[in-house]
């Protein structure tokens, strides 16, 4: 009998080794960087109902999703999000395997919801 009461989720493992910024801080970054990048990963439905201010949508349900993210200048700061941070936890990690410099790609913490309650209370 196999015990898996100790196995981690991979979404776990892949985010521990990135840039994760709770909310206020994610927003301290943003506007203290002229020159960043915000990206949110959700599909195009999820962007239009709401998203952070001066931020760029490419779904990473897109077939042309790394076409896109190649796109982005790998100099700039990137800040990236989605709904719970799960997603962007995904893009984040192709990000870093496809050649972006970690020390330029920032997640958000538990995405644009936890970023919308965050917000509120400010």
């Amino acid at each position: 009998m196999e015990d898996n009461s100790c196995k981690t989720p991979r979404w776990r493992l892949l985010k521990a080794h990135l840039n994760n910024l709770p909310p206020k801080a994610f927003s301290q970054e943003i506007a203290s960087d002229k020159h960043c990048i915000v990206v949110d990963v959700r599909t195009p439905t999820e962007f239009a109902i709401g998203h952070i201010p001066g931020a760029i949508n490419i779904s990473y349900l897109a077939e042309d999703f790394w076409d896109q993210m190649e796109q982005l200048n790998p100099e700039q700061t990137i800040f990236v999000y989605c709904r719970t941070g799960r997603r962007s936890i995904r893009a984040c990690t192709l990000m870093r395997n496809g050649g972006f410099e970690n020390e330029r790609i920032f997640n958000l913490e538990g995405g644009y919801i936890l970023w919308q309650e965050e917000m509120k209370k400010s």
